[in-house]
């Protein structure tokens, strides 16, 4: 599969990539969500939405950062496996059904939201809604334009697809 488009390669995707990359670095620098819970949120979200860049780039990110492989094969089963804590619970529920809006529509249940405020408080909250809102838009971004998946390399951030066209 090749790209529909190189985004990176158009004036104005180069901005919007700039300040999607700046929102980025915030949730590294500016919020105190676990990384390891940031990165299950981007997982779970990418999964839904059918984005295999993303799943690649989450599931490697996550690895390279030293969570458990055995564990993250589990995201997609979380409710049946003991390897998320309560907290962990909380955020995936919020990725999946900030993933899936249309399917209820109230948004995110109260349900979810009251887990997450038992164990997040209000700047970690605000973090996990402006990584659940960014993860989908990248998501987007990249199922529209058909990104290849399986090319991410966590050591230096970006993609390899261009040797596998060889």
């Amino acid at each position: 599969m090749e790209a529909r488009l190189d985004f990176t390669g158009t004036e104005f995707a180069k901005s919007y990539y700039e300040n999607m990359i700046a929102n980025e670095k915030l949730f590294h620098t500016a919020s105190t969500v676990p990384h390891r819970t940031m990165e299950l949120v981007k997982l779970r979200a990418s999964q839904i939405n059918g984005c295999g860049y993303c799943t690649d780039m989450h599931y490697k990110d996550a690895v390279h950062a030293g969570d458990d492989p055995e564990r993250l094969n589990l995201v997609t089963v979380w409710r049946e496996a003991p390897a998320f804590d309560a907290a962990e619970r909380a955020a995936l529920a919020l990725a999946e059904e900030s993933a899936r809006l249309a399917d209820n529509p109230h948004g995110v249940s109260d349900e979810v939201w009251a887990a997450v405020r038992e164990h997040y408080d209000d700047e970690q909250i605000a973090a996990l809604v402006a990584m659940c809102a960014q993860i989908n838009a990248w998501n987007r971004v990249n199922v529209i334009l058909r990104t290849p998946a399986g090319f991410y390399d966590p050591e230096t951030k970006t993609a390899r697809y261009q040797d596998a066209k060889r």
